[in-house]
């Protein structure tokens, strides 16, 4: 029964490991959100950025090219420097 019991907890813990994994695929080492990688389901994880503002965001990569800063990111429509200083320190390229 204890060794049942602890199996349950191991697949426990590998599931919600694995959950997690595609969020880290867009972020670098430092756990930030890669503004050339992240899909619009990473970016709203950021604080003021909802479904929309994060489908623009990928809409603007794919037409404009990949961001050369974060600055970058005001361009698109929907950011100010409110949400961009919001979320610099989580922000990379």
């Amino acid at each position: 029964m204890m060794k049942l019991k602890r199996l349950i907890v191991l697949v426990t813990v590998i599931g919600f490991v694995l959950g997690f994994s595609g969020s880290v695929l867009a972020a670098d080492g430092d756990g930030k959100i890669n503004l050339n990688t992240a899909t619009a389901e990473d970016l709203t994880q950021l604080k003021g950025v909802g479904e929309k503002i994060a489908e623009s965001i990928v809409q603007y990569r794919e037409e404009n090219g990949l961001f050369k800063s974060v600055a970058d990111l005001e361009q698109v429509k929907g950011i100010g420097p409110k949400i961009l200083a919001d979320n610099a320190d989580l922000l990379t390229i």
